[in-house]
């Protein structure tokens, strides 16, 4: 029996129960479109993580004080309060002593603040929009970049300007039918100019990156946060591969501003965008093989569906299999007709899966996009026609160590 023979043979032992293929073929396409669109769920969500941290910069390193600081506040601390270093927190005058200090490996030192306020127009308000206030210099360190208008100046810092840069989702909620360049919004009660308005950035978790404002950070402090602790400080190394040497430098130099003794309880942590990608990545890996063994399970479930549905067939056509054997049909042949039954199943099914999970890709699930991974669609689909080939091993046999008297004795 030649192979197109046994495929043919197969396609007709299929067909006889439309209904029952079909359910089968729904169980393995759903396990194949699982598999595929979970790990694209782990890969988008990862790509989505790592975008956000690599915004931060590749070549800067991130110091905040361990004891937090500088997230807002009502009344003003006092002048002596910020400038004395014993009591071990970074505030601008230590941002600017580090800045100054000249450090081999150091470009720039940016500090910022940050707060939650009520932001409205004269027709709308927005509650809880994260206000930063920081230099000039943030527009340089940061990807952030401005998409209409301009950035505020250092000279808009020492003047306690009011004016603002505002993110695009802040600007849309505020003037929905125009554009909110040239307006004046409230800050909390303090009426601001907003001079630029940021490009959109992509959004990696619950707080939205493009309902902010950005302030001069002497404005906030004075209005709002007093002069305390910062919230942050920015620090831009030369270059990429600096970034470790900047990061030790930064150390030594923050020990002695704030006579640091005792550096096993160091009153700040300082963390590069490099560790922390290095760390989002071996997250997302273990996150995408936990979705991809999850989505699995019901690809096997379906494999065990494939096992059921040869049986039952095996049992109804035992008078075939008799007379097919009593005939001259050779073990080989009948175990190549069921085994091929299985194998196209699953691959019929692998391929309405695949399908399925190309479309799903395109919508969002959960907040994510979908991301395909190139090997998740042969692998996939490689896995459901061995599985079908797996699971059919046992009906095949069964059906090929029949002995025709019994065969059409069981009629």
């Amino acid at each position: 029996m030649s192979v197109f023979e046994i495929l043919r043979s197969a396609m007709r032992g299929l067909t006889a129960n439309k209904l029952r293929s079909i359910l089968t073929l729904l169980g393995v396409m759903i396990g194949v479109a699982s598999v595929i669109l979970l790990l694209a769920v782990g890969n988008g969500s990862a790509q989505t993580v790592q975008n956000a941290i690599s915004n931060l910069g590749t070549n800067t390193i991130t110091v905040r004080p361990s004891n937090g600081g500088g997230g807002g506040g009502g009344a003003q601390a006092s002048s002596s309060t910020s400038t004395s270093t014993s009591v071990k927190t970074i505030t601008t005058r230590v941002s600017d002593q580090l800045a100054s200090a000249g450090l081999g490996h150091v470009k720039e030192v940016v500090p910022q603040v940050t707060t939650s306020l009520t932001i409205s127009s004269t027709t709308t308000s927005s509650d809880n929009v994260s206000v930063i206030g920081s230099t000039a210099g943030y527009f340089d360190v940061s990807t952030t970049k401005v998409a209409s208008g301009s950035a505020f100046t250092q000279a808009d810092v020492t003047t306690s300007a009011k004016v603002a840069v505002i993110g695009s989702t802040l600007a849309t909620t505020l003037y929905p039918t125009g554009s909110a360049l040239g307006q004046q919004i409230s800050v909390d009660g303090t009426p601001f100019t907003v001079v630029g308005i940021l490009a959109t950035q992509s959004s990696a978790g619950f707080n939205d990156p493009n309902n902010v404002v950005i302030a001069p950070l002497t404005r906030v402090q004075k209005s709002y946060t007093g002069y305390g602790a910062v919230s942050t400080l920015t620090v831009e190394a030369t270059d990429s591969d600096s970034v470790s040497a900047a990061e030790g430098e930064v150390g030594v130099m923050l020990n002695q501003l704030l006579g640091v003794t005792d550096t096993t309880n160091l009153p700040y942590t300082i963390t590069n965008q490099s560790s922390l990608l290095e760390t989002a990545a071996a997250s997302a890996t273990s996150f995408t093989v936990l979705l991809g063994a999850v989505a699995a399970i019901s690809l096997l479930v379906g494999g065990i569906g494939v096992t059921n549905v040869m049986l039952v067939t095996v049992t109804e056509r035992t008078r075939e299999i008799g007379i097919r054997k009593a005939l001259g049909a050779t073990r080989g042949a009948i175990l190549g007709q069921f085994l091929a039954e299985a194998a196209t199943l699953t691959l019929i099914g692998g391929i309405l899966g695949v399908v399925a999970a190309l479309i799903g890709s395109r919508y969002q699930i959960n907040g994510t996009q979908p991301v395909i991974i190139g090997y998740s669609i042969p692998l996939a689909l490689g896995v459901s026609i061995a599985i079908g080939v797996f699971f059919g091993v046992y009906p095949a046999a069964r059906a090929a160590a029949m002995r025709p008297i019994q065969a059409l004795r069981a009629i």
